[in-house]
């Protein structure tokens, strides 16, 4: 069985760029675009010491105060063994941490991905200006701390 451990990356090391890039290769072919790794955040999955998977998160430009995730490639052989959960989780805490409200995404004829937004808490919404394609799925979650204010605990 393989250990897979996530880790954040520093996405201008030109050696991690590297792999980010043919990772981005590896599970997209050529049905995406490259992202600009030298923006956002980005985490890499390694099996053992082996990159497997990647994803990554931007500020958005389409919702106040919010995360894209903005890509999420993971390699087949290592596909079901909730890698893409557990990047989704990483972006949350960073995104935490940055501050965001939320984190939104967008899915296009992938039921895998879109099962894992399910799984993750995310729910469907309709942005009030779609940026992708007429039968794209949008995702948002709200990732700030619960508040405590204004919560009254009953004394017995």
């Amino acid at each position: 069985m393989t250990l897979y451990r996530v880790r954040e990356v520093d996405e201008h090391d030109d050696d991690v760029a590297g792999i980010l890039t043919e990772l981005h290769r590896l599970t997209f072919f050529s049905g995406a675009p490259i992202p600009q790794f030298d923006w956002g955040h980005w985490w890499l999955a390694y099996g053992g010491a082996t990159p497997v998977a990647f994803a990554g998160v931007i500020p958005s430009t389409h919702v106040r105060n919010a995360g894209y995730f903005c890509r999420v490639g993971v390699l087949q052989p290592h596909r079901g063994h909730c890698l893409q959960l557990r990047l989704m989780r990483a972006m949350k805490a960073r995104g935490r941490c940055n501050g965001w409200r939320r984190v939104v995404s967008d899915t296009t004829a992938n039921v895998p991905s879109a099962n894992n937004f399910i799984r993750a808490g995310y729910r469907m919404f309709r942005p009030s200006v779609p940026w992708a394609f007429p039968d794209t799925l949008y995702w948002q979650k709200d990732i700030a701390e619960p508040s405590t204010h204004g919560t009254h605990s009953k004394r017995r």
